[in-house]
């Protein structure tokens, strides 16, 4: 390897410590799926496994690791000389910690089940290749932890739980109690953003300053709301957020004025659609807030979110399926469903046990519109995967009735 040219060995070192990111993406990729998986629902689709064993996974990194070590002391060495050494190990820490750790730990959070599939395309073959060497250290490491390990050990610490092989269906035989569910929830929260769960702005319950006074306190007396967000004229123009337990004593007495009114409102709380929400979580608490206007990158209000839907995402596991009603979704007596355009996929998918593609358009009306790729008219049928829409109505373009139903035949509907 000294003979090789400067250039080749540079370009030796990007590609190992390419391939080493990949491996921790991997690796990352993996535990995220696994703290998904364990909180669940026995409907909810199935995730990707790991296609090889994860021992091997984690050699092959520290052999890469130590190669990218060896050739950056080498290359050190031959032009900075008794300086080499210590040059090397600031940039190699400096390049592993960013390009081999940070950023595809990140990459691996937002999008695990596409990294864990890249991961069994590309290292399944070389993964397997190593097997044997990875039982073998694997065994030496067993041997000299024996003086040490108790030698009681239940079924569940079998020798076989510690190949951390291929995932299988048995992560979901075991029950975990409720508390174990709770923290792979709030693990899985980094993975979801602040814009899966907003309520959009159509939906947001608020207070238009330019309505009259009479106006708002009728709106204010019948909310069901604490926190409401105060604007004129339009969302865009939040004014401030008012906590209606400040003035419900002069609601029954329709004593209440606007200035009155906006005194007791404090300054809005803006989040960037793009927060994580386990990184939003910890807002709310460092804040000391509750909700949170969400605006995009120009500045555009897209809805609201509070700290109840965050533990909602957290502890909504454990509500029973009879209670998860949606407002939205009216059954008929021929089983299919009437649904409303503004309505969340998301709730769409928890309430109904469905699977409607939620990593795009948040709603129905603009699932619709992204697959049909125009503003449709009434009496359009299209199909989305099982399941059959049928548009009954439209208004100021867009989709505002729908009926909805799952059909398990194979020709489509058009």
């Amino acid at each position: 390897m000294d003979n090789l040219h400067l250039s080749t060995m540079l370009a030796v070192l990007g590609l190992l410590t390419l391939w080493s990111g990949l491996l921790t993406a991997v690796e990352a990729a993996y535990h995220q799926l696994r703290a998904i998986r364990a909180s669940s629902r026995p409907g909810d689709p199935p995730k990707p496994a790991l296609a090889f064993n994860l021992n091997s996974l984690i050699l092959a990194n520290t052999l890469i690791r130590v190669l990218i070590t060896v050739v950056a002391t080498l290359i050190a060495l031959n032009n900075f000389y008794f300086n080499g050494p210590t040059l090397a190990w600031v940039l190699v820490t400096s390049v592993l910690l960013i390009v081999a750790e940070f950023i595809p730990r990140k990459l691996a959070a937002r999008r695990p089940e596409a990294i864990v599939l890249l991961g069994n395309t590309l290292l399944r073959a070389p993964m397997t290749l190593l097997t044997p060497l990875t039982w073998l250290y694997k065994n030496i490491a067993k041997l000299l932890l024996r003086p040490f390990l108790s030698r009681r050990r239940t079924a569940s610490q079998s020798d076989d739980d510690d190949d951390l092989g291929p995932t299988t269906h048995q992560e979901h035989s075991t029950p975990q109690s409720g508390r174990a569910h709770v923290i792979s929830g709030i693990y899985a929260l980094d993975s979801m953003t602040v814009n899966d769960i907003l309520v959009p702005r159509s939906e947001v319950d608020g207070v238009n300053l330019d309505d009259s006074i009479e106006h708002i306190i009728e709106r204010l007396i019948i909310s069901r709301h604490t926190r409401l967000p105060v604007y004129h004229n339009d969302i865009n123009q939040v004014e401030g957020v008012l906590n209606t337990r400040v003035i419900s004593h002069l609601l029954p007495r329709g004593q209440l004025t606007k200035e009155e009114l906006i005194a007791a409102c404090y300054e809005p709380y803006f989040v960037p659609e793009s927060t994580p929400l386990q990184l939003q979580l910890l807002n709310f608490h460092k804040q000391q807030r509750r909700m949170g206007v969400v605006v995009d990158e120009y500045g555009e209000v897209l809805g609201i979110v509070s700290l109840e839907d965050i533990l909602e995402e957290i502890v909504g596991e454990f509500e029973s399926e009879q209670s998860m009603t949606n407002p939205h979704v009216q059954p008929q007596a021929d089983g299919r469903l009437l649904v409303d355009g503004a309505a969340s996929i998301r709730d769409l998918n928890k309430s109904l046990g469905w699977h409607l593609p939620s990593d795009g358009p948040k709603t129905v009306n603009g699932l619709i519109t992204e697959a049909l790729e125009s503003i449709p008219a009434s009496a359009v049928c299209l199909k989305i995967g099982p399941y059959r829409l049928e548009i009954l109505e439209t208004e100021d373009n867009r989709v505002t009735r729908v009926m909805m139903w799952q059909n398990t035949a194979t020709k489509a509907v058009h």
